[in-house]
């Protein structure tokens, strides 16, 4: 946000005639000519003309050479040097202590007529360094005019041919900024007190200033810049983060321009619900908005990838009451280091999804999900969903109590499609390497799963591990595999299964596992399924394959009254097993079929 005003500020110096007149009038030489060298330029004053336009304040008094002790503005300071010319004749002027000024080289009234005086400063041309104006002072390139004859003294008033540009934190920004930096031209060449040319593009080092307003004090910092090169991005700290203007600036000669520095959310929002995340700041910010403002319905697109190491992860949709309603487009980006502990009952990149809600397209690298609530639900991407979860990947460990999966702990309805995970899971009563359970219709196709799965039953329930699903109450699981090693260990009835521990009232279409070893108790562990169930109907299992995984039939405890729709592979040839599978997968008019490329088969889309 920009606020662009103006005020003038006049500087005076003391009267100063230059020198005494040697002739009076009725003395003068050939009509109005002058005796030379008899009638010095008298300067009045100097003073420095509006900054342009729409220009605000630049604190206190405003000139241009030396900063002002506080920083509220700028003064002549004594020494200063500035040039003066008449009828192309050049003179020397320098500031003194007092304010006044003395001629280095002066110069002296060639006649009676009026002419106009210009001055500059620099006195000389050459190279200006806009670099490091913190450490150097504000650069100044200064053009004056004025107008005199040899009984007038001359007002000599200076306008800027750079422009300043003032950032000023605000909140808690200001706390948070220690130095600012500006992109623009770092030097420029300039001639009489106008720039020639800009050049050298890059970070301009800003001055620290202090003005008041309103009777408070406001910390800002200050730059000069070369006019004409459009300013679009500024840096705070030296941190190497640009950060871009909300609106670009190309400042004009004499005009002032102010930014206000908000901090950075980390989001964007276009105002109708749409919120993009730049930064792991910006993604817990937006859990916030979730979790305290109760704006479940928001949509989030990132459009960076994000650290989340060292951060002890909120899920977003965290409460029962809270469920993410809206759709997150990971865009394709990776979220590194995504770290839930403690009893959230929702663990997860989010906590718990609505039937509304869809989460698609990211990437979960070296997550560490762990809950120890009691009726805890771990998912690396959700805990718990009744929604779409599409096209997602998750490596790391998820550990959980009763619901426990590398994507999701409990999939309720709603979609799994397209994704994977390599994450160890760890469960007591239901643990999968995708899911810990998908129930009442939910359906899971084209995911696979590399990561070894554990169960550890207390004793308190029946205990589910699956390579892909741990219990499938009622879900359709199509066009899906898993390679990892399964494991059921403990007191009570443990039910394992190379694809799903528990296959309830469940559909299993052309699904295999593979290569890990699946071990549980005799009788209840299966190379495809650990039981197959009738509950609320027969459950059906189609082309589906185990390989040498340490059992030797497909579902460990059939309840369902056929073995029929699993095969081993016994010889390590998956051909038969990919045609068989696709034709299960054409019947169904899956957009998924299984390709062999290598000695497994893997999964594309159609």
């Amino acid at each position: 946000m920009m606020q662009l005003k103006h005020f003038i500020r006049p500087i005076a110096a003391a009267a100063l005639l230059l020198a005494t007149a040697a002739c009076t009038k009725d003395e003068l030489a050939d009509g109005d000519r002058l005796p030379e060298g008899q009638y010095p330029v008298e300067i009045a004053r100097i003073t420095l003309g509006v900054e342009g336009g729409e220009a605000q304040p630049w604190g206190a008094p405003q000139t241009r050479v030396g900063e002002a002790g506080d920083g509220t503005g700028s003064v002549f300071s004594a020494g200063d040097r500035f040039a003066v010319q008449i009828d192309g004749e050049e003179g020397i002027y320098i500031v003194q202590d007092d304010g006044s000024i003395k001629a280095g080289s002066p110069l002296y009234w060639s006649d009676t007529g009026e002419h106009t005086v210009t001055a500059w400063y620099p006195a000389t041309g050459g190279t200006l360094d806009l670099s490091d104006q913190d450490t150097n002072g504000l650069a100044y390139l200064l053009h004056g005019t004025g107008t005199g004859d040899y009984l007038t003294p001359v007002t000599l008033t200076f306008t800027h041919s750079l422009a300043k540009v003032r950032v000023t934190p605000t909140g808690d920004a200001l706390g948070e900024v220690q130095s600012l930096q500006l992109y623009t031209y770092t030097q420029c060449t300039y001639e009489k007190g106008t720039v020639v040319q800009g050049s050298q593009e890059g970070w301009i080092e800003m001055k620290k200033c202090e003005y008041t307003e309103n009777g408070n004090a406001i910390t800002c910092w200050e730059a000069n810049v070369v006019p004409g090169y459009t300013i679009t991005k500024l840096m705070a700290n030296n941190d190497n983060k640009e950060r871009d203007l909300s609106a670009a600036i190309t400042p004009e000669a004499g005009k002032f321009y102010n930014i206000t520095l908000n901090k950075d959310k980390g989001y964007t929002d276009d105002g109708q619900g749409n919120y993009t995340v730049t930064s792991a700041e910006g993604l817990k910010n937006i859990a916030k908005l979730v979790n305290e403002e109760w704006k479940l319905g928001i949509n989030i697109t990132l459009t960076a990838d994000i650290d989340l190491k060292g951060i002890d992860w909120t899920p977003i949709g965290k409460d029962d009451n809270k469920a993410y309603t809206g759709t997150f487009d990971g865009n394709g980006k990776t979220i590194t280091g995504l770290t839930v502990t403690g009893s959230y009952k929702y663990a997860g990149l989010f906590g718990d999804i609505d039937e509304n809600g869809t989460v698609k397209n990211v990437v979960l690298e070296d997550v560490q999900i762990t809950s120890d609530n009691s009726s805890g639900y771990a998912g690396g991407v959700a805990g718990d969903s009744w929604g779409t979860i599409e096209n997602c990947s998750v490596s790391g460990s998820v550990s959980g109590t009763t619901f426990a999966g590398g994507v999701v702990g409990s999939q309720w309805g709603g979609s799994i499609t397209g994704c994977n995970s390599s994450a160890s899971v760890k469960g007591v009563i239901f643990a999968g390497g995708i899911a810990g359970e998908t129930n009442s219709g939910a359906s899971l196709t084209g995911c696979y799963a590399t990561g070894d799965v554990t169960v550890e039953n207390d004793g308190t329930n029946n205990s589910h591990a699956g390579g892909v699903v741990g219990y499938n109450g009622g879900g359709t699981l199509t066009a899906c595999y898993a390679t990892g090693s399964v494991t059921g260990s403990g007191s009570g009835t443990i039910y394992v299964g190379g694809v799903t521990g528990d296959n309830s009232s469940g559909t299993l279409t052309a699904c295999y596992h593979a290569t890990g070893t699946v071990s549980g108790p005799d009788g209840a562990t299966g190379g495809v399924t650990g039981r197959n169930y009738t509950s609320l109907g027969a459950p059906v299992i189609t082309a589906c394959y185990w390989g040498d995984n340490g059992q030797e039939q497909g579902i460990g405890y059939n309840q369902a009254g056929t073995t029929g729709g699993t095969t081993q592979v016994t010889d390590g040839n998956w051909l038969g097993a990919k045609d068989a599978m696709n034709a299960a997968l054409q019947s169904v008019d899956s957009e998924w079929c299984y390709e062999l490329t290598g000695k497994l088969p893997t999964l594309t889309k159609q």
